[in-house]
């Protein structure tokens, strides 16, 4: 279930990215116009994020997911449903709101359910299956676009997330925390805000420019559906990485697999700048993959840690965050899509140096006071496990030798 979740989020998150070209032309637009469609997608993915993450702290995390599905599908009925531009932006804002509660939601499971490098391994697991539905949306989303219309697209996340209704209705839903106030309070420490701060950084580099993947092989000349096939090897990238993530784990610490995945996005954006071709693209979107398999679940990793009292809050706000960015991205570099899209590539080049230094550097920083394991991976004190487990267990939580806790709102619970 949580499996499916996840490439549900993944396909609506990169849906409309690679029918912009054809979506323009039938709705009668500029592409500069269609873009703020994924704009607008974005910012309210982000915006809805602190909000989700407080009612999951208060209420628990299968009641988010349940009302997240059933928005969904109300958002997606509206976007099949609209006539012109700005009915659609507006539907798929909504869309955005309601998705985006979605795989923050599936992280703050995990980080209920696991400590450590142990975590780090399940949320590779689940990077598989988000990595096919971004793969699912690069590859097939053009296609139904241009042999019939851009509709079915988006009517394709409404039929799942009704299917997922149905699959949930025997799922028993979690406990509230009990104390929400202090909870909240430590999303809000130093280091918490920092990682937010990396997270719109990173959010502009690898998810707001990715999608001008597509657009950019269209501009040089390439068919829809070629040059989705070529973006589809961001997915596959996804996958490769992840398997290479989980091997790493349990050797390196996250510090040097953070390095090595800004190392691979430093590498995308090297080869994007030299040129725009399909074999240049196709290793940028390759690239990408991994790095977002490296980099993005270790920062991902990172904020489950982080604020262990406040975990749903703290992913969340994470996830505002490295959304906002993108949104921020998006919105300040479309205008350079006119004359093509080696500046954009260029610039990002630029930022993604500025990255390595201090995500890696801050990460290192971090690691070193208080109590880590063998690896490198910061580990939480055996009070603070036994406490958060008492929280969202209701005091019923296993040992906190454990790799995994008792809470109501884990895959024990809640099956993948």
């Amino acid at each position: 279930m949580m499996r499916a979740i996840g490439f549900l989020s993944f396909y609506d998150r990169l849906a409309a990215a690679p029918m912009l070209v054809v979506l323009a032309t039938q709705m009668n637009v500029s592409l500069t116009d269609a873009i703020r469609i994924v704009s607008a997608y974005a910012l309210l993915y982000a915006l809805g994020q602190p909000l989700w993450g407080l009612i999951s702290d208060r209420y628990g995390r299968v009641p988010v997911l349940r009302v997240a599905l059933v928005g969904t599908i109300a958002a997606t009925a509206a976007s099949v449903m609209a006539v012109n531009l700005p009915m659609l932006i507006l539907a798929r804002a909504v869309a955005g709101l309601f998705v985006g509660s979605l795989f923050p939601t599936l992280l703050t499971i995990l980080g209920d359910s696991y400590t450590a490098s142990t975590r780090a391994r399940e949320i590779s697991s689940l990077q598989v299956f988000t990595a096919l539905g971004a793969t699912f949306a690069t590859l097939i989303a053009g296609v139904p676009a241009t042999w019939t219309d851009w509709r079915v697209v988006f009517a394709i996340t409404g039929v799942g997330a009704a299917w997922l209704v149905v699959q949930m209705i025997p799922h028993r839903a979690g406990t509230q925390s009990s104390s929400p106030e202090r909870s909240t309070r430590s999303a809000f420490s130093k280091w918490p805000i920092w990682l937010y701060m990396l997270a719109l950084l990173e959010g502009g580099i690898l998810q707001g420019i990715l999608t001008y993947i597509v657009p950019a092989l269209e501009y040089a000349g390439l068919s829809l559906g070629l040059a989705g096939l070529i973006g589809s090897a961001y997915g596959l990238g996804i996958i490769g990485g992840a398997a290479l993530t989980k091997r790493l784990v349990s050797r390196i610490g996250r510090t040097a697999i953070i390095g090595t995945g800004v190392g691979v996005l430093i590498a995308a954006f090297a080869a994007a700048t030299a040129s725009q071709g399909p074999a240049a693209l196709a290793m940028t979107s390759l690239f990408l993959g991994i790095s977002n398999a490296l980099l993005h679940s270790s920062l991902q990793g990172w904020v489950t840690d982080i604020a262990p009292h406040a975990r749903a809050t703290a992913v969340s706000i994470f996830v505002c965050c490295l959304f906002l960015g993108s949104s921020l991205a998006t919105s300040v570099t479309a205008p350079f899509t006119v004359n093509g899209y080696s500046t954009i590539f260029a610039m990002t080049f630029a930022v993604s140096i500025v990255l390595v230094l201090l995500a890696t550097g801050s990460h290192w920083f971090w690691s070193r006071p208080g109590s880590t394991d063998t690896t490198g991976w910061r580990t939480t004190s055996r009070a603070d496990l036994a406490d958060v487990a008492s929280q969202s267990a209701g005091g019923h939580a296993r040992s906190s030798d454990s790799t995994r806790t008792n809470a109501p709102n884990s895959p024990r619970w809640f099956p993948g």
